[in-house]
């Protein structure tokens, strides 16, 4: 009669445990993670550090630099993800997209939602800048380098595409070899014999 009672106990314990778990609902409704990877691109991220790259953006169709009154631009990433705010690293003005779609250069002490824009990848290893607050407007130059306004660019146009540079000068070393490190099993410690 124990071990009967026992053994009802433990199959409800075991079907309350296998209902109300989260990890197994998950499992099984197949969760999509990117929309949890899109919330939190979009979420400021005050914990982390802050993350600044110098380089340069070549544009696909003009064949030139994106300057913001200056060659060299600073790259900086505050969030989890891709948002990032584009810096002249000599003028410390930010590119940013007015409500009309225009870029404009803005003082460093301005922390608009305007100069905050999100970097994508593209399949054809091109780099395009959208604006995070106004979605579907990128950053885009024509052939003869003038701006776009956002509202007139796609991402599939060649206007938005940029690439990543290093900056003159600031090119890695690429004559030196990789080196790969090895991983070794880790041996007993010994101490040290000695006076004290």
């Amino acid at each position: 009669m124990w071990s009967l009672l026992s053994t009802l106990t433990v199959l409800c314990i075991q079907m309350l445990l296998v209902m109300c778990n989260p990890l197994q609902v998950l499992g099984v409704d197949g969760v999509n993670f990117s929309v949890h990877v899109e919330n939190q691109t979009q979420v400021r991220d005050t914990m982390s550090r802050r993350h600044h790259r110098v380089y340069q953006l070549y544009s696909r169709t003009s064949g030139k630099h994106v300057q913001v009154v200056g060659p060299q631009l600073v790259v900086e990433a505050d969030t989890f993800g891709s948002q990032v705010r584009i810096r002249g690293k000599e003028t410390n003005f930010y590119l940013c997209m007015n409500r009309r779609g225009k870029l404009v250069g803005k003082k460093a002490s301005n922390r608009s939602a305007d100069c905050v824009f999100v970097e994508k990848v593209l399949e054809n290893h091109y780099t395009a800048l959208m604006s995070a607050r106004y979605t579907g407007w990128y950053v885009g130059f024509t052939k003869r380098g003038r701006p776009r306004r956002g509202p007139h660019t796609l991402p599939n146009q060649q206007d938005v595409h940029f690439m990543k540079r290093f900056p003159p000068g600031e090119q890695p070393d690429l004559t030196t070899p990789f080196r790969f490190t090895t991983v070794s099993k880790r041996g007993k410690r010994v101490r040290a014999t000695g006076p004290r």
